[in-house]
């Protein structure tokens, strides 16, 4: 395990439909991962927590890594609504900021990273509640338009946000931007190419019923039917795997550039650069979609499972 990245990922899985590209290309990497744990929250869209846990827990099934890999529920609220309640055994979220606490507790020589592709309530709240962790842990978040405002994840808890920009904790944004070439946006797949490139592949499982309907042993044939029954833009019609770029860029950093700066706060819906705080994050930008691609291709086909913290 000493070369492989230490990853909790905490996601929306029933938001969209890049999500689940992402469980699937985490679980399937196994030269690169060692995953310490699976915990979802819930956003504006895709239904309550437990909509965003079955979705996960039907990639989860598709990688054959059911029951080994639980999916640990999180937060429906949103962190100034949960915050003051910490000390409280149920709050709201507490199963999955308490996994993220432990897992970071754990004894090794390299940092877990928590990677979070949806709103970063959960990951803020870990690091309120144990403020230890911040020196253990690194996180990576799939959000923002930076410098433009907006963007889906940011936009469901913009305080959340805020407090993480404001801890000492290592934090890397792999930005959005919605429709241009510089952010996640860009790594773009049209039906053709999971057709050509996913389709029949991956481990076979057993039988899972799909969010749409109709019943999948593999995942590369679910991948097909998630991106047939979403709305697609462009010419030639596709869909950004914006989530699944987050963690490709883990797995090889050259994938995108960096870009250290100042950590900046949100006011209302924009960004406000303070030039002057020594806190520094990293912007992760300008992603190689080509590469990216390929290495999501040749996972879902020549897949090895991923090893498990228990």
């Amino acid at each position: 395990m000493s070369n492989k990245i230490r990853v909790l990922l905490d996601t929306d899985a029933n938001n969209e439909i890049d999500d689940q590209h992402a469980i699937a290309y985490l679980l399937l990497s196994g030269a690169s991962f060692f995953v310490e744990g699976l915990t979802v929250n819930r956003t504006n869209n895709g239904g309550d927590i437990e909509a965003q846990a079955l979705e996960a827990e039907r990639v989860v099934r598709l990688c054959n890594l059911h029951p080994q890999l639980a999916v640990i529920r999180g937060a429906s609220a949103s962190f100034n609504e949960i915050a003051t309640h910490l000390k409280r055994p149920d709050f709201d979220g507490h199963a999955a900021v308490d996994l993220m606490i432990d897992r970071a507790d754990a004894a090794s020589e390299e940092k877990l990273v928590i990677v979070a592709i949806g709103k970063l309530t959960n990951v803020a709240l870990a690091l309120k509640k144990a403020p230890r962790i911040a020196k253990d842990v690194k996180v990576v978040w799939l959000g923002s338009n930076y410098p433009g405002p907006g963007e889906y994840n940011l936009e469901n808890d913009p305080e959340a946000v805020n407090y993480v920009l404001d801890t000492e904790v290592e934090f890397e944004i792999v930005v959005v931007r919605y429709f241009e070439p510089s952010g996640t946006s860009a790594v773009r797949v049209t039906l053709q190419d999971l057709r050509e490139n996913v389709a029949g592949r991956g481990p076979q499982s057993l039988p899972v019923t799909g969010r749409n309907g109709g019943v999948f042993t593999c995942f590369g044939d679910y991948s097909v039917d998630l991106l047939e029954h979403v709305r697609m833009s462009g010419t030639p019609p596709s869909r950004a795997l914006y989530d699944m770029a987050a963690l490709a860029i883990i797995k090889n950093p050259a994938w995108a550039q960096a870009k250290e700066i100042a950590a900046p706060i949100l006011l209302g819906k924009d960004w406000i650069d303070r030039p002057q705080n020594p806190r520094k994050i990293v912007i992760r930008e300008h992603f190689d979609r080509c590469a990216i691609l390929s290495d999501f291709f040749s996972t879902i086909e020549d897949y090895e499972l991923t090893d498990i913290a228990h």
